[in-house]
Formats: structure tokens, C-alpha cells, sequence
């Protein structure tokens, strides 16, 4: 049985409203995994000052409907509902139709991810399944597995972990 997990939603981290959302066709197929490739965010306070910020810079700089994640994860495991579940992301062209993002807040290009947050993404995924937004045979690709030659996304540290989170039951 999956454990639920605690996300902390769009209007309790001050989200702007979406543009416009689309819904998902059918069940993700794929998880992308994503580092914001900013300084991490210690506690709920400074995170959810950092989402504002990303959201600002998705939606005002990159011309994206909301901002790109569906899901973003805290240091100390707290998830924020970025677009949430179903809803088409705008983190991996070419395979947003088809999957979920998730991003780590933080640069992990050097940083190792914590075990809270990669227990937090794992429960994440679970309850995905459980609740028909993520297909049961999904795979997990880091954002440069998806032919983004351009991007290092998610650092070095992160992609070596995703091992751990292909392993979900």
C-alpha cells in the first residue's frame, strides 16, 4: 500500500494562476526528473519563496503557461504541487504529452540529493500509480536522456541517484 503523501498545494505556496492548462490524454508513461540548477531551499518558508520565483521566471522570461514542473521537491522531502497531477507539463519538449516532471530544488550538479527528497519522490510515484495519473510500467529518465543535448539537467549528482528511484515498486 502506498503511503500518501503530504503536498503542499498551488495556493498555500502563493502560485500565480495558469495561462491555460491542458489535461493529460491517458496515464504519464514517463517520469522526467529535473534540478531547478538554483541554490537549495532548506525549509517550506525559503522553498516556497523559490517556486514564486521560478514561477515568475517560467511564465514572464520562457513564455511558459505556468510554471514547467508538475511536481517540485523541497531538501527536506516536501513536495509543492507545481502543475500538478494530469496536467501537460513544459519541462522536457517532445515528451511532455507523455510524462510527469518532477524537479529537485537545487544544483546537483555537485550536491547529492537527500535521502528525504528521493524517499519523497519515490512516494510520489506510488501514489501516482495508486491514483491512475502514472502508468504502473512508467520508466524514469533524467531531463538530458530525452536528447537534450543542450542540458546537463539533472547534474551530475541526481542522474547517478536515478537508479534508486527506478527501483520503485
Amino acid at each position: 500500500m502506498a503511503q500518501t503523501v503530504n503536498i503542499v498545494s498551488r495556493q498555500q505556496w502563493g502560485a500565480a494562476a495558469p495561462k491555460q492548462k491542458e489535461t493529460l490524454k491517458k496515464a504519464a508513461q514517463k517520469v522526467v526528473i529535473h534540478h531547478t540548477a538554483l541554490p537549495s531551499c532548506k525549509d517550506q518558508k525559503e522553498c516556497m519563496s523559490r517556486l514564486v520565483s521560478i514561477q515568475r521566471g517560467h511564465m514572464n522570461d520562457r513564455g511558459f503557461d505556468d510554471i514547467g514542473y508538475n511536481f517540485l521537491v523541497g531538501g527536506d522531502g516536501t513536495v509543492y504541487e507545481g502543475r500538478g497531477w494530469g496536467v501537460v507539463g513544459a519541462h522536457a519538449k517532445g515528451n511532455n504529452h507523455e510524462s510527469l516532471g518532477i524537479a529537485f530544488m537545487g544544483n546537483f550538479t555537485n550536491d547529492t540529493p537527500s535521502a528525504e527528497a528521493m524517499t519523497s519522490v519515490k512516494q510520489l510515484m506510488q501514489s501516482g500509480v495508486c491514483q491512475g495519473f502514472l502508468n504502473s510500467g512508467f520508466s524514469v529518465f533524467g531531463h538530458k536522456d530525452l536528447g537534450s543535448a543542450d542540458t546537463e539537467c539533472p547534474g551530475g549528482k541526481l542522474h547517478a541517484a536515478l537508479p534508486q528511484l527506478r527501483g520503485t515498486p
